[in-house]
């Protein structure tokens, strides 16, 4: 993790679980193995985020690229391919836009 992004994410990087990995599809792999539901986030998905039941379990959230979102690899190796509703007048999210609602999404229903 660089030094801009430790300080951009205002003390969040020391309480969530960051993972960088070589190969993403193998670790999206491994991650199943070991009971980690991965859910991979696009404006396309299957499901949308406040619908999403799974987030009480423990979970993996997969982010695309900006303009590209998920390749297909990728999204082969996601249980569940999520999307967050918004207003049909934006195009969509930036990355971290993203993350950062469905974190707070995955949150509230743990919570409640």
């Amino acid at each position: 993790m660089t030094a801009s992004a430790w300080k951009t994410s205002a003390g969040a990087a020391v309480r969530v679980p960051v993972a960088r990995a070589g190969n993403l599809n193998n670790a999206l792999k491994a991650f199943k193995k070991m009971g980690i539901f991965v859910v991979g986030l696009d404006g396309d998905g299957d499901v949308s985020l406040p619908n999403t039941v799974l987030a009480k379990d423990p979970i993996c959230i997969v982010v695309g690229s900006e303009g590209k979102g998920l390749s297909r690899l990728v999204r082969e190796n996601c249980d569940q391919i999520v999307s967050i509703p918004i207003d049909s007048a934006m195009e969509s999210l930036n990355a971290s836009m993203a993350v950062g609602i469905s974190l707070y999404e995955i949150s509230r229903q743990r919570s409640a």
